[in-house]
């Protein structure tokens, strides 16, 4: 039997991916484990396998002394001299022992500690082989349901699909195959414990990597993915090479590309937005599909004033808001849409309410507003030399609105106190 150990921990080492060394050490321990229980004494035991022939030996250490006082410990010096000659008062030898002394509760200890190390050697191994897939995209297969949590086979280890990381409105089946993202990775008394994600960004770049040659590449970077999972999601593109449009290589030939990657996630939409520097381009970019007329931005409090044609206005906001809610997300801008007709109407209600200044007629009341000057608050809280900067107003118009503004104001803060 011990000539045939070699053999088994060779095709252990093959199929299970242990080292023969790694085993030769556990099958040591495990005959150690196996002797002191099986003798149920305190004795220094110690086991040895030949590398070579599987040959087990063991021994017991013992103290050699003048007088003995624990004979699981020590032996005689008169004694330990027939075993070694040159040996003294003080030193420690070893006598061997037989191995068939162990008994068949011993070989039955000793099988349990051995199948026992290499699971968790295998345990340990899987671990690792897993935690470095954390942040990729794996095949996996619907196993089973636990509560509101699906169990996802991934071949060599099962992975928790929870609830709050499922595709809302999506009902898996049993068998169904689909990809996975590697959220977390955690070691377990029963190995390691995977979690994974369909709704995490990560999984769409990934599916782009896989996808889009010019992505994996890098000619192509994602800046940013904003998703509302199972319904829109928006993913900014730039390129690294001026030949190369970005949207164009992510949509791929008749949209081939970008519906691999929708089929993917159940027709979840997707908009594809040519990342810019610049502010009003970006965020005109970010209410894809919707076309955008113009772009007025607020730097300094990040507020974007967007006008659409009315028959957008719909399709710039989205249902429920969600369109101007991802675009908003995206770009990190408060949007504010508004349609032609609607800046028409605020327009001319602006203008009504400068005409109520002294000198200031229609034409006035627009040049006004068009320098931003659009409402009375707004006069009052400026100055008459910024008024005179304005061509065609001079410094006598410009006292006359100023002071104007100021007592509307005034006017208007009376009858609110009172």
């Amino acid at each position: 039997m011990e000539g045939e150990l070699i053999g088994v921990f060779e095709q252990i080492e093959r199929e299970k991916g242990i080292p023969k060394e790694e085993l030769l050490g556990m099958i040591e321990a495990a005959l150690t484990s196996a002797f002191r229980k099986h003798s149920g004494k305190k004795q220094k035991f110690e086991a040895h396998v030949d590398p070579k022939s599987g040959v087990i030996t063991a021994y017991v250490k013992k103290k050699v002394v003048s007088k003995v006082e624990n004979s699981y410990t020590q032996i005689a010096k008169k004694e330990a001299i027939r075993l070694e000659p040159a040996v003294k008062v003080g030193d420690e030898i070893k006598i061997k022992v037989e191995t068939k002394e162990f008994g068949r509760i011993a070989a039955q200890t000793a099988k349990q500690v051995i199948i026992q190390r290499i699971r968790e050697t295998e345990r340990e191994n899987l671990f690792k082989e897993f935690k470095q897939q954390e942040g990729t995209v794996m095949n996996g297969v619907v196993q089973r349901f636990a509560r509101n949590n699906i169990i996802v086979d991934l071949g060599k280890a099962e992975a928790i699909l929870p609830e709050w990381e499922q595709i809302p409105g999506h009902k898996y089946e049993l068998f169904e195959r689909l990809r996975v993202y590697i959220l977390k990775v955690e070691q377990s008394a029963r190995g390691p414990q995977i979690i994974v994600s369909r709704t995490h960004p990560g999984l769409v770049k990934k599916l782009y990597e896989l996808e889009v040659p010019e992505v994996s590449d890098h000619t192509v970077e994602i800046k940013q993915i904003i998703r509302e999972p199972g319904y829109r999601c928006k993913v900014a593109v730039v390129s690294n090479n001026q030949k190369v449009d970005p949207v164009g290589a992510c949509v791929g030939v008749k949209g081939s590309r970008v519906q691999a990657i929708i089929g993917e996630l159940n027709g979840e939409r997707m908009d594809l937005i040519a990342y810019s520097t610049d502010p009003a381009t970006y965020i005109a970019s970010s209410l894809s599909p919707a076309k955008v007329l113009s772009v007025t931005i607020e730097k300094d409090k990040k507020n974007a004033l967007v006008v659409v044609a009315d028959d957008q206005l719909s399709l710039a906001i989205g249902k429920s808001g969600q369109n101007v809610r991802l675009a908003a997300r995206l770009t990190g801008w408060h949007i504010d849409i508004k349609s032609e007709s609607q800046m028409k109407e605020a327009k001319e209600v602006e203008v009504s309410q400068l005409t109520k200044l002294p000198g200031v007629g229609k034409v006035t009341a627009l040049l006004l507003s068009r320098h931003g000057f659009t409402s009375l608050q707004k006069i009052a809280s400026s100055s008459i030399s910024e008024l005179t900067k304005i061509p065609g107003i001079g410094e006598k118009l410009a006292t006359k609105i100023y002071e104007g503004a100021k007592k509307e104001g005034e006017t208007s803060e009376g009858k609110r106190t009172g």
